[in-house]
């Protein structure tokens, strides 16, 4: 696998984690309860979106050595 790709769908990968995470603490601290198949759907397109940023943006950011 191209490791431009790796890496984009990786930190796809994080950011679903990270909203998932933050949606857990949402709940815990408010008590308001979301549901399941919200979470999923919202984690996805999280997902797919962070994985098609950092795609598109990589090579182009400051700092980024990556071969």
């Amino acid at each position: 696998m191209d490791p431009k790709t790796k890496s984009s769908l990786l930190w796809g990968v994080v950011a679903a984690l990270a909203f998932l995470v933050l949606v857990q603490g949402y709940e815990l601290l408010f008590g308001a309860g979301v549901t399941v198949p919200a979470k999923a759907a919202v984690a996805v397109v999280v997902a797919a979106a962070a994985t098609a940023l950092t795609y598109a943006a990589d090579g182009r950011l400051p700092g980024n050595e990556s071969p």
